[in-house]
């Protein structure tokens, strides 16, 4: 599976808008083992060199040859970034479920 970091939230039918610039790259994602139908990042998600934005929300695709977004939802709080800095979501910080 792969992050993706976007500067507008997508919904159920549609993917938001990713970032794009900079030495930005999807990352691949390491969860833990489920709990109550919840998992989160097992390591920490560092994206360096990001384009300037403000990046409002990320989304977990698969790696299949046609990507499927596989789940989406808002950072707790958005970041806005110049120019080649970093940002990172650290362990544990990306949590999502199924209900």
């Amino acid at each position: 599976m792969k992050v993706a970091i976007v500067t507008a939230n997508g919904s159920d039918s549609a993917a938001g808008t990713e970032a794009t610039g900079g030495s930005y790259v999807r990352k691949t994602l390491t969860v833990g083992a489920a709990a109550s139908g919840a998992t989160s990042n097992s390591a920490d998600l560092v994206w360096t060199g990001m384009p300037a934005g403000t990046f409002v929300g990320t989304e977990i695709w698969d790696s299949a040859g046609t990507p499927v977004r596989l789940w989406y939802g808002p950072l707790a709080a958005s970041r806005t970034l110049l120019a080649g800095d970093e940002l990172k979501i650290t362990a544990g910080a990306l949590t999502f479920a199924l209900s």
